[in-house]
């Protein structure tokens, strides 16, 4: 389906141009790797099928091996030399901490042995990530960014043989790189983007100019992608990846950012002015530029629900000890039913959120063009969303001392547990790689494509009628087979899995036919106007989420086949039902509407008077 189809179905009447240019611009990047949906796609059209995740694919012994080799060594050096409070307090990464690292190759891990890396596998990357969320979130953003949104990965996927001998032995010694891709004006809508790439008038290099905002590892990157709009083509606007060396004459960081947290967060503001960048320099081709910064975030978004997963792991540790250690009105306060809910959440989405990113992990070792868009985005909204929740819990759990520094504690006399640096690093997680707002839409539009593509046409005004008659007769027969079979009852192929993991995946199934009738109705309900009803929306894609979490929860914990790992599963599948359910009576009755009303009240300049009595 061509861009113009899927706007049939999308309302495109009360856009403005710059609307209608962005979503040109997305869809025309995810046709370019649009393929047949996997696991969580399937969840949307009533498919739930355990068989497809199950028996969890497992890396090679040799494989496996190496990566044990590698964590070893990096965790040795992480407890023995790096101190991440002292990371925090200065705001500075020692050189020494980043020699080390480059020399023991962290940042070349996915970089193959051929150009001087580590040759590591996906899943391999995901358990150092996890290892290295556990500890310090500074170092874990300057090796992600680097390696998963920076300059090697996309080169991995989209770089010419000799753009590969060029750079990927540089970054498997050290050399650091970023991604620059958001600007002032610009976050998720690159249609609006301002930094631009002109053509010399012999074409031999491009001429480059703008200004990047928030590009993680640029202050101390040696080489980065950045993005830029390059002279349109058929009447369509142009994005273009280019490859840029920071020692470039009119490259210039002209501003190191500072956040809440992660005070030692290499991100700043890149200013380029006449930057003469060669054609060789362009990542996969002109034009092309959307769908690498897509691609890669597919596994750059896989690093944060991985480095989730460590850090919830470590703050399972500290309140564990802590809720047994502490004792308040006569018992340790885990053995207080507020405090044991707590614990009992922590433990079980923590266990879901190692199941779900080893799974797409898997993915991705498997084929590295596997098309796991929906998986990935899945894992990042729902990690992320998790974790914020367990940090929070960590620092109720431990009370004043959660919210009390790590060097205080340690001034008068206390164990200096770092909670409170935790819950600071880790705000950023729901908003960074696509903010959880945005790929709540994202993950819509995908699970609305199949429909789009049966039914768009048949809307399109621009088609000739002869055409849009044969695409409705299309659509109206498969249709007519297919939302009767979603009241039929579900299969979910648990033959052979524990009895109460079977009945949960039995739910699942049935839960994901559910799911496929309430999008359909709300398609047949809302039209084209479906795309503004955006809670909604995002309802059925928590519902999605939490299907792709109990299914992944369930295979991993047939796959150990331990009794406390089926406890864990048995209860995350139990608390995650009753979510399940509160989100579909939601989609029903709720207060979306009034609650839009208010709003645009509010931002009319009504309610004023709720702002007295404040410091103006």
């Amino acid at each position: 389906m061509k861009p113009d189809e899927a706007h049939a179905v999308i309302d495109t009447t009360k856009m403005s141009a710059g609307q209608r240019a962005a979503m040109e611009l997305a869809e025309a990047a995810r046709q370019a790797s649009a393929a047949q949906p996997g696991f969580c796609g399937g969840l949307f059209m009533g498919r739930c099928d355990v068989r497809v995740m199950h028996p969890v694919p497992q890396q090679s012994e040799e494989a496996r091996a190496a990566g044990d080799a590698f964590l070893r060594k990096l965790e040795e050096f992480l407890r023995l030399k790096v101190d991440p409070d002292e990371i925090d307090r200065t705001g500075e990464i020692p050189d020494s901490v980043l020699k080390e690292l480059g020399t023991m190759g962290a940042f070349g891990i996915k970089i193959g042995a051929e150009h001087g890396g580590l040759g590591l596998s996906q899943t391999n990357y995901c358990r150092a990530a996890m290892l290295l969320g556990s500890w310090c979130g500074n170092l874990t953003v300057l090796l992600s960014a680097h390696q998963s949104i920076g300059v090697p990965q996309p080169l991995i996927l989209f770089g010419t043989e000799e753009q590969k001998r060029k750079y990927l032995p540089r970054f498997a010694r050290g050399a650091i790189s970023a991604f620059a891709l958001t600007e002032t004006g610009v976050g998720s809508d690159p249609a609006h983007m301002e930094t631009h790439a002109e053509p010399t008038p012999d074409g031999r290099d491009f001429i480059l100019n703008g200004e990047k905002l928030w590009c993680t590892n640029v202050v101390k990157a040696d080489v980065i992608v950045v993005m830029a709009k390059t002279p349109p083509k058929d009447g369509r606007n142009q994005i273009t990846a280019f490859i840029v060396e920071m020692n470039t004459p009119g490259v210039e960081v002209v501003h190191r950012c500072r956040f809440m947290g992660l005070h030692a967060l290499y991100n700043g503001v890149v200013r380029f002015t006449n930057v003469r960048v060669p054609r060789e320099s362009i990542l996969l081709a002109e034009g092309k530029g959307l769908r690498v910064a897509l691609t890669t975030l597919d596994t750059g978004r896989l690093t944060v629900p991985a480095a989730s997963a460590g850090l919830c792991k470590r703050c399972l540790r500290i309140s564990q000890a802590w809720a047994n250690e502490r004792v308040q009105w006569g018992a340790p306060i885990g053995k207080h039913a507020a405090i044991a809910d707590k614990l009992a959440r922590m433990a079980a989405n923590t266990f879901a959120m190692e199941a779900i990113t080893l799974y797409t992990a898997s993915l991705a070792d498997a084929d590295k063009h596997a098309d796991f868009r929906i998986e990935a985005a899945m894992c990042k909204m729902w990690a992320s969303e998790r974790t914020w929740e367990i940090v929070n819990d960590a620092v109720q759990i431990r009370g004043g001392r959660g919210f009390e520094t790590a060097a205080s504690l340690a001034a008068r006399g206390e164990p200096p547990v770092p909670v409170e640096r935790f819950l600071r690093d880790i705000r950023i997680n729901t908003i960074l790689e696509g903010s959880s707002e945005i790929i709540r839409l994202f993950i819509a539009r995908e699970a609305l494509d199949p429909h789009l593509k049966l039914a768009g046409p048949a809307l399109n005004p621009k088609l000739p009628m002869s055409q849009r008659l044969r695409v409705a007769a299309g659509a109206a027969g498969f249709y007519a087979l297919w939302y009767p079979r979603l009241w039929l009852p579900a299969g979910a192929g648990a033959a052979g899995f524990h009895p109460a993991l079977a009945g949960h995946l039995g739910y699942a199934a049935r839960t994901s036919r559910r799911l496929a009738r309430r999008l359909f109705h709300a398609i047949a309900r809302f039209g084209p106007k479906l795309e503004r009803q955006q809670l909604l929306l995002g309802r059925f894609v928590e519902i999605g989420a939490e299907l792709f979490a109990m299914t992944a929860t369930c295979a991993r914990a047939q796959s150990l086949n331990d009794v406390e790992a089926l406890t864990l599963a048995d209860y995350f599948c139990r608390m995650t039902r009753l979510k399940i359910e509160t989100l579909f009576r939601s989609a029903r009755r709720n207060t979306d509407a009034a609650g839009y009303r208010l709003a645009q009240q509010v931002l009319a300049g009504d309610y004023e008077w709720l702002q007295d009595g404040i410091v103006r």
